[in-house]
């Protein structure tokens, strides 16, 4: 079977975690509702280009999600498949937090949306488990991708241990410095890019090739 689609989707998968990665560097951080209205009011180039690059970082990650399954055979190819289900539920809540900062840029600049409106808003339960549920998924997926790799044994050592020290570091990022926190999602990148590396070595190819044309 004809394996073109790969070195594709394994670009993808890089460009993704690196826009990922850019995006994350560029969000404004604030300290209350206050200053996350300043923010948008004054800084709204930046806060729609965060949006545009999220929203990219959403759709590159889905198209390169498929190269993951490539360095599976049988060994741990079920977990993979769940952390690839749960991965992609965050991938999607990206997409979805970009399309939030959007409307809720539009709703500042219109003056449809108060300080005390903002309170209220960030406060909300819907929103609240959309959020929390986000941020889960991505770490979750994370973990269990990276348990999943460390038992297939089909990547470098450093990969799953470079996915399950990001997913991990949401315990202590919060008690770091603001720059020290955010370089953190450099591990993911660099997990992703060395899962992009092998699954387009000449072996894993091979390998894929060949289990394929057996079936």
């Amino acid at each position: 079977m004809r394996m073109d689609w790969l070195p594709i989707s394994a670009a993808l998968l890089v460009t993704g975690a690196l826009a990922l990665c850019l995006g994350s560097f560029l969000l404004p951080s604030s300290d209350g509702t206050a200053e996350t209205l300043r923010i948008v009011q004054h800084q709204g180039g930046q806060w729609l280009t965060v949006a545009a690059i999220l929203f990219l970082a959403s759709v590159c990650l889905t198209l390169g999600l498929p190269t993951i399954f490539t360095l599976f055979d049988r060994r741990g190819w079920a977990l993979a498949l769940v952390s690839a289900i749960v991965l992609e539920i965050g991938f999607i809540g990206t997409a979805g937090f970009s399309m939030l900062m959007v409307f809720f840029r539009s709703l500042v600049i219109t003056d449809a949306l108060s300080h005390q409106g903002l309170e209220d808003a960030t406060s909300e339960a819907g929103l609240t488990v959309f959020l929390i549920g986000w941020i889960a998924a991505l770490y979750l997926g994370e973990l269990l991708l990276g348990v999943a790799l460390l038992r297939a044994r089909a990547t470098p050592r450093w990969v799953p241990l470079a996915l399950i020290a990001h997913a991990v570091s949401v315990l202590f990022a919060p008690l770091l410095p603001e720059p020290a926190s955010k370089a953190l999602i450099l591990l993911l990148v660099a997990g992703f890019c060395g899962i992009a590396i092998q699954a387009t070595s000449p072996g894993t190819l091979r390998r894929s090739g060949g289990a394929r044309s057996g079936l």
